[in-house]
C-alpha cells in the first residue's frame, strides 16, 4: 500500500465520489466523501456542525473492505479501550475495534503526517452478523482526527465550559473531571442569559477574524447571537465542539477570550492570578495533546505561553452556589 507521500498527484486531489458530508470544528473544516449516503451521514452530534466550504483541511475517503488485515507497523499508542495507533511507513494508522463486532479492527484510518488526507477503510466482515450501527463518523474518531489536525496549527484542544455573556465577553472555566464544568455551566444558565459552547472541551486558536468572521466561522446571520461581538484586546479565541459533558451543551459558535479560570472546589469564591508559566503548566495538564510524538507536545506548549501571555489566567477555589457567578460578574482585572 503506497504512502500518501509517496502518492501520485490523482491521489494527492480531492476524493471524487457520489456522495460528501463537510463539517467543521473549531476552525477545521473536514469534507467526508463515499459512495453511498450511509457512508457520509453525519452522526447526531456533528449535524449542528455541518457546513459547506469550498476547500477542506481534511479530506476523508470511506472505502469498504471485505476485512482488514492484522496491523503491520510500529504501534505509537494503546487507548486501552476502543482504538490504537500504528506508523504505517509516511502514514498514522488509527485501527478502531470493538469486542461485539470481533477480534479485527471494524474501521481504520490511514492518514498523512500533515492530517489532510485520510482513507478511512470498514469492515465488511465485521459488520455482516450483527445490526450495530456502521456509522463511520462516530466518536472518538472525529475528536481524534481534529485534536491531530490542531498539531499542525497554532492551536489546543482544553478541558473546559465556555460561557459566553450578552456583551459578547467570552470565559474559559477549566478543569479536570469533577472539577466543577458541568455545575459552573448549570449556574451560570440559571442566573444568565448566556451561550454555552460547550461543558466539556473547547478549543482555542489565534483569533484570525477578519471583517468581523473568523476563518471557519458559519456565515454570520448563522453564528449564535453572543459569538458576534469582538473583544478588541484579545488575540485567542475559543470555540466550542460537540464532545460535552454531563450538562450537555454543545455549539459550532465562537467567541473572544477574555480570561481563563482553572476550576478547583473550595471556599469563598476565591481568585487567584498565576503566573506565565505556571498558567501554562496548569492548561497542559489539562489539555488533549497526543504525546506519541516530541514535537505536538513542543507545540502545545509554545501556543500555551502564547495563549498565556494573551489572556489573564486564574486560579478558582469556587463554592457550588449562586455566589460562584456573582464574583465573576463583580470581578476586574
Amino acid at each position: 500500500m503506497r504512502s500518501f507521500e509517496r502518492a501520485s498527484p490523482e491521489v494527492r486531489e480531492k476524493p471524487r465520489a457520489a456522495h460528501r458530508s463537510e463539517f467543521r470544528i473549531g476552525g477545521v473544516s473536514v469534507e467526508v466523501a463515499g459512495q453511498s449516503a450511509d457512508d457520509v451521514t453525519l452522526v447526531p452530534s456533528l449535524e449542528l456542525f455541518r457546513t459547506e466550504t469550498p476547500e477542506s483541511d481534511i479530506n476523508i475517503r470511506v472505502e469498504w473492505a471485505d476485512k482488514l488485515r492484522p496491523p503491520m507497523g510500529k504501534e505509537l499508542f494503546d487507548s486501552g479501550s476502543v482504538w490504537r495507533l500504528y506508523q504505517d511507513r509516511a502514514e498514522f494508522q488509527f485501527d478502531f475495534s470493538a469486542a461485539v463486532l470481533g477480534k479485527q479492527p471494524y474501521k481504520r484510518l490511514l492518514v498523512d503526517r500533515q492530517f489532510r488526507q485520510a482513507r478511512l477503510q470498514m469492515s465488511r466482515e465485521c459488520f455482516a452478523s450483527t445490526d450495530y450501527d456502521a456509522a463511520p463518523l462516530s466518536y472518538p474518531l472525529d475528536e481524534l482526527l481534529i485534536m491531530h489536525r490542531l498539531t499542525q496549527e497554532k492551536a489546543i484542544e482544553l478541558h473546559g465550559c465556555g460561557i459566553v455573556r450578552a456583551s459578547g465577553m467570552g470565559n474559559l472555566f477549566v478543569g479536570h473531571s469533577g472539577a466543577g464544568k458541568s455545575t459552573t455551566t448549570r449556574l451560570w444558565t440559571s442566573l444568565e442569559e448566556v451561550e454555552v459552547l460547550s461543558d466539556d472541551r473547547i478549543i482555542v486558536r489565534r483569533d484570525n477574524r477578519v471583517g468581523g468572521c473568523a476563518r471557519g466561522d458559519r456565515e454570520e446571520k448563522q453564528v449564535p447571537r453572543f459569538a458576534r461581538n469582538d473583544n478588541p484586546g484579545s488575540r485567542m479565541r475559543m470555540y466550542g465542539t460537540p464532545w460535552h459533558g454531563e450538562a450537555m451543551y454543545a455549539s459550532p459558535g465562537s467567541a473572544p477570550l477574555a480570561r481563563i479560570f482553572i476550576l478547583e472546589h473550595g471556599r469563598g469564591n476565591v481568585l487567584t492570578q498565576l503566573s506565565p508559566s505556571r498558567a501554562a503548566a496548569e492548561l497542559f495538564a489539562r489539555s488533549f495533546v497526543p504525546f506519541h510524538r516530541h514535537e505536538y507536545v513542543e507545540s502545545a506548549l509554545e501556543f500555551l505561553q502564547e495563549v498565556v501571555d494573551a489572556v489573564p489566567c486564574y486560579r478558582y477555589a469556587f463554592e457550588p452556589n449562586e455566589g460562584a457567578v456573582e464574583r465573576i460578574l463583580e470581578f476586574r482585572d
